[in-house]
């Protein structure tokens, strides 16, 4: 309890004090209260829960200045709120056991992957390091828990056969149309569902999709693509501004939902195993390594903030590393 009345004068002076006096002051406090009794006056549960909810709620709006799309901040939101519920304190007396303790206690609960638990982390760092910055707290207890390492695992790509198989099945223009959309351009289905048909420039076979954090960028669709997409819409009699709509009145905007029950059906009906919208962004990828695309370049297409996640999406082919081999060292 002594301990953590001296944290608590430290935090209060973090705005008016630079490190190496806030150590001094902590050791002075230690010195002069070594021989002083101290007794708790417990905060009520709605007190430390209100303080903890007052600083997400500037967190969250930081985040959102930034330019994070709400279905991150609604992940965050739910993310911190957990780790609160479980870990009953003031945010300036979480300690890294604290939070080592919940993310092992998470994990056996829930059976969480490594990748789920290390996704939690990033976030909790994300949050701590905030409050360090600010200076509510003296040191986030998240620095010293380093990044969980989960195995590496290749992920399945659709074949040049199931692609063709794909087209050739398709019972009717508009997913004819959207799976060469998908397959060409590589484009998130968030992306896709928000297209509307001014967005489309046949002339230069490219459009303007908006990402995440609502950034804009360029995708570029082929010739075959060119001529599905403009049969599906001279065959369309609505008149909804969207891209892709729905096969039946009142015709409207397709969803991410429907586009993925879409998908799943024709994947069973076909024995094709996990046919799903981000699987064509993957091949995509890997196709456009194994032929030499410069990886910066596959980074801008596919609209990564970072490099090391476009290197996820890309696996290259053994058969192409022996050759480079051969040609660069053999």
């Amino acid at each position: 309890m002594k301990q953590k009345l001296i944290n608590n004068i430290t935090q209060g002076m973090l705005k008016f004090l630079n490190n190496s006096q806030l150590l001094q002051l902590q050791k002075i406090l230690e010195c002069e209260m070594a021989h002083v009794e101290v007794t708790d006056c417990k905060q009520s549960e709605e007190v430390i829960m209100h303080n903890n909810d007052k600083l997400m709620t500037a967190f969250i709006s930081s985040k959102r200045v930034e330019g994070c799309s709400e279905k991150s901040l609604k992940y965050y939101t739910a993310t911190i709120e957990t780790m609160f519920r479980d870990i009953e304190k003031k945010i300036q007396e979480v300690t890294t056991d604290d939070i080592r303790a919940y993310l092992t206690k998470y994990q056996n609960e829930k059976k969480a992957s490594r990748v789920t638990i290390d996704n939690i982390r990033r976030i909790l760092s994300s949050y701590f390091s905030w409050l360090e910055d600010e200076d509510y707290i003296l040191k986030s207890p998240v620095r010293r828990i380093h990044k969980v390492k989960a195995a590496t695992t290749v992920k399945e790509t659709y074949t040049d056969e199931s692609l063709e198989r794909m087209r050739d099945n398709c019972s009717n223009v508009r997913d004819l149309a959207l799976i060469d959309m998908l397959a060409s351009t590589g484009m998130r289905v968030g992306e896709l569902v928000l297209l509307n048909r001014e967005d489309i420039n046949f002339a230069e076979r490219e459009c303007i999709v908006f990402g995440k954090g609502d950034k804009e960028r360029i995708v570029y669709f082929d010739a075959r693509t060119k001529i599905h997409l403009q049969n599906y819409l001279k065959y369309r009699k609505d008149t909804n501004d969207a891209l892709f709509v729905s096969l039946k009145a009142p015709y409207e905007r397709l969803k991410i939902g429907g586009i993925e029950v879409r998908l799943r059906e024709m994947g069973k009906r076909l024995g094709i195993q996990k046919m799903h919208p981000h699987k064509f962004r993957r091949t995509l990828a890997t196709i456009a390594i194994d032929k030499g695309m410069p990886i910066e370049q596959l980074q801008r297409l596919l609209g990564h903030q970072r490099i090391d996640t476009t290197l996820k999406y890309a696996m290259v082919k053994q058969s192409n590393v022996k050759m480079a081999h051969k040609k660069y060292i053999g």
